[in-house]
């Protein structure tokens, strides 16, 4: 097996007994890009050659035991973060010259621990896709069916995580985008709960908006996880109280409680993973967890509420920059229509759509008060092709046409709720080639209930997964 599909877990472990070079490493990934991007584009800026420079410094840390907790692991970062000097073009044709003279928290952090910046990854256009493809980077696509959508907005950075093209990498999250690349390309995708990882300005007092992690493992999760998560002074939300910051378990796999809903209330979900996310419940279920069916009163209004939330947040400070702008026509359709849909978004839209979130609120809240966990998919569908346009193209699932813009993803009732935590993790394979994925829901700031079923999940259903089963780019 190459070194470049070793996880971050392993590797370290190699690095620290001098049994693998981090130069190796760089070069490996180089090799593996240099072979497979073009077939999947994962990357805005590949920064290979400045890693393996910065790689021969982290060999050097280890040579003489001045290693930092994560030196040498090389890691992709999203292009819609800051990192100072570096470009941010955030998929957009406007933003194309953009370089950034700040560096948000989480990069910041990681590099004080010792990661290499290996490159940027691809999004779409300003993040507002729940896609990869944009007019200035192309078609990014899932590696285990070339055909598919890699998901979005963190598209790039699940592409190279799943590919052996970085140790792991960063994410953003706003309505599922870190969650719906997990899923389409079969790894792990952390949302944490609003406040845990400080965040920018304005996206900090965006309930809705999170920063996180996608790696191959749920080990490489926890490994890189508890370094990004924290208090720092530039937001004001990340000071809320942490009571379990080991995320030491409170309970046995046994003693926890959890619910299943297949729809949410109102998805249509193909069978495949129907049948997959069952097929998990019956594996938690065996470990003497109490496993249980539930039903949410929730409709298609849930959609509404995020669309308009979004474009009241993020939707009205975009409009301010591009909705008028000279280069308005050379923005991709998709985000056209989403300026446009945002100038019209009213008060009373936001007042409607707030008040519905307390009542989506007043029905899981039945839920969390008898269960530890909720377990769902994390995509309603797999089938949804690389190019897909939301601003024009159709969806059916099951034979019934599905909003285009967020009836194929079950992620962002869990935006709307973002004091809840939400692992996407792979559960399977669906008949078309692509990986199945879940969502591990916890309580408000419980944490630690869901590290604990995914481990087990992790052991019983995904044996071989990124060392014998590989994606195979169909």
């Amino acid at each position: 097996m190459s070194a470049h599909n070793f996880s971050a877990t392993k590797l370290l472990s190699l690095y620290r007994n001098q049994k693998l070079s981090p130069v190796e490493v760089a070069q490996d990934y180089q090799n593996q890009f240099n072979r497979i991007n073009s077939k999947v584009n994962a990357f805005s800026f590949p920064f290979f050659e400045r890693a393996i420079e910065q790689a021969k410094v982290a060999e050097q840390r280890y040579s003489d035991a001045s290693y930092r907790a994560l030196e040498g692991l090389q890691v992709a970062f999203k292009d819609e973060t800051y990192i100072e000097g570096e470009p941010m073009t955030n998929g957009s044709w406007a933003n194309r010259n953009t370089i950034a003279t700040s560096t948000d928290p989480v990069p910041e952090l990681l590099f004080d621990q010792g990661v290499i910046n290996i490159g940027r990854t691809t999004t779409p256009e300003f993040s507002v896709a729940s896609v990869t493809w944009s007019n200035l980077w192309g078609i990014s696509r899932s590696p285990w069916n070339t055909a598919m959508t890699c998901g979005g907005s963190s598209g790039g950075s699940a592409i190279a995580v799943a590919t052996g093209m970085a140790s792991f990498a960063n994410g953003t999250d706003i309505g599922g985008s870190l969650r719906i690349p997990a899923a389409m390309c079969g790894v792990y995708g952390y949302k944490p709960p609003h406040g845990r990882v400080a965040e920018i300005a304005p996206y900090n007092i965006d309930l809705y908006c999170h920063h996180g992690l996608i790696t191959r493992t749920l080990d490489d999760m926890l490994l890189a996880y508890p370094h990004i998560r924290g208090s720092n002074w530039i937001d004001s939300h990340s000071f809320v109280p942490d009571s379990n910051p080991s995320l030491a378990p409170t309970k046995p796999l046994s003693q926890l409680k959890v619910a299943v809903s297949v729809d949410l209330g109102f998805y249509q979900v193909d069978k495949d993973i129907q049948d997959n996310l069952l097929n998990t419940a019956k594996v938690l279920a065996a470990t003497g967890a109490e496993v249980e069916l539930v039903e949410l009163d929730w409709d298609s209004q849930v959609i509404q509420t995020a669309k308009v939330h979004q474009r009241a947040m993020m939707g009205q400070k975009l409009k301010k920059e591009h909705l008028n702008a000279p280069h308005f026509d050379k923005l991709t359709p998709y985000v056209q229509q989403y300026l446009q849909a945002a100038a019209k978004t009213t008060l009373d839209d936001v007042l409607e759509a707030n008040m519905h979130l307390c009542k989506m609120w007043d029905e899981l809240a039945k839920v969390f008060k008898d269960y530890d966990l909720l377990l769902c998919p994390t995509v309603a569908t797999t089938n949804v092709a690389a190019d897909f346009d939301y601003s024009k193209d159709t969806l059916q699932i099951n034979g019934v046409e599905v909003d285009a813009n967020k009836g194929w993803f079950m992620t962002y009732p869990f935006n709307t709720f973002g004091q809840c935590p939400v692992l996407s993790m792979p559960n399977g394979f669906c008949e078309n080639g692509m990986p199945s994925s879940l969502q591990l829901v916890g309580r408000p700031y419980q944490e630690e209930h869901i590290f604990v079923a995914a481990k087990e999940i992790e052991r019983q259903q995904l044996e071989g997964w990124y060392s014998k089963i590989l994606p195979q780019f169909k």
